[in-house]
């Protein structure tokens, strides 16, 4: 959409001054708060054409606008300046991160606590089921003859035994080159991540334990696929949106709540368009006619490489979008990096 840098700075004024009062911006008012270099009068026409736009919008008979939810979406593709909160989110997330040998779910729901005290919005986390693990050490120890235990051990310090059928003719030794062999290989693998060049030379190193090398591979597979495809979902800060003047109204705010509860609707609004940055849905842009009035702000989260879930943000579409994206980019940042430093 084309618009010259006077109706930008325009556009600019009403969105950050509604976000700030949630009352109708009037021209009067952005002329005496905003130093814009034009008269009222002149920010009156503006604003007339910017109603023609679709970009601000009359709630009622009286002289305000208020921001449409495309004068919203303009703001925020086009003209918001990431907040300058940092050190301060840093601050934040790292004393909800004092305790560095906590899993990551903890980390993030420490975290999601801390973003909806700071920006008074709800906030959701969405951990994704693990979609397999990785090998740290695997052991094959003869039992008896025809019979070996395997004790594998994953990520998280995870440890899985399972006992094999095994040649009577194969020796201590014999195992204990099997083990070596799929360590010095798969160690730190999931099996997607298994390929055709690696299993190749462990069967050419292996060929008088090829039976035995079968059976192990087929099965340390399958540990290593279990899936959790249960998403684990938490909600902080869901009383928040009473503080909100769009939510006075008790049976609004009665019916939003009970939306929120709904894991169908909290997966509906966690889908992020990528697999990097921050995703921002405004109104209507959620698809649901229960939160059209809200805005959503969602982030993946990676740590060690890997996406392990998401954290939004849901308040109303005045929603103070400039530091809630600052909030979650820099906590993104924080975490990874407060990983790296623990591997």
């Amino acid at each position: 959409m084309e618009m010259d840098s006077r109706k930008q700075k325009i556009l600019e004024a009403v969105v950050l001054d509604y976000i700030e009062t949630a009352e109708p911006v009037g021209s009067r008012t952005i002329s005496k708060k905003y130093n814009l270099g034009v008269s009222s009068a002149t920010i009156r026409n503006e604003m007339a054409d910017l109603e023609e736009m679709g970009l601000i919008e009359q709630p009622h008979t009286s002289a305000g606008r208020v921001p449409s939810d495309a004068g919203y979406r303009y703001y925020v593709d086009y003209l918001m300046s990431q907040n300058d909160i940092q050190e301060e989110a840093k601050k934040l997330i790292q004393q909800a991160m004092q305790d560095k040998q906590q899993q990551v779910g903890d980390v993030l729901r420490d975290s999601m606590k801390m973003l909806a005290e700071v920006t008074n919005c709800t906030t959701v986390m969405m951990l994704d089921g693990r979609k397999g693990s990785t090998l740290q050490l695997l052991q094959l120890l003869l039992v008896e003859p025809g019979k070996a235990l395997m004790v594998i051990i994953m990520e998280n310090d995870k440890i899985e035994n399972r006992f094999l059928e095994i040649p009577k003719t194969m020796t201590k030794e014999d195992l204990e080159l099997v083990s070596m062999m799929i360590n010095q290989n798969l160690k730190g693998l999931k099996v997607d991540d298994w390929q055709r060049n690696i299993l190749e030379n462990i069967f050419q190193n292996l060929t008088r334990q090829r039976q035995v090398v079968d059976c192990a591979l087929d099965m340390l597979s399958s540990i290593l696929n279990i899936q959790d495809t249960d998403q684990k979902i938490y909600l902080d800060g869901g009383l928040n949106m009473l503080s909100q003047p769009e939510f006075k109204d008790v049976n609004k705010v009665k019916s939003l709540l009970q939306s929120l509860n709904q894991k169908d609707v909290l997966t509906q609004l966690m889908e992020a368009d990528n697999e990097t940055g921050i995703t921002v849905k405004i109104g209507a842009e959620t698809g649901l006619d229960e939160v059209k009035d809200c805005s959503v702000i969602v982030a993946n989260y990676k740590v060690k490489g890997e996406t392990v879930g998401k954290v939004g943000l849901i308040g109303p579409t005045r929603m103070d979008y400039a530091t809630a994206v600052a909030m979650l980019n820099t906590m993104a940042e924080t975490l990874e990096e407060a990983y790296k430093e623990n591997e």
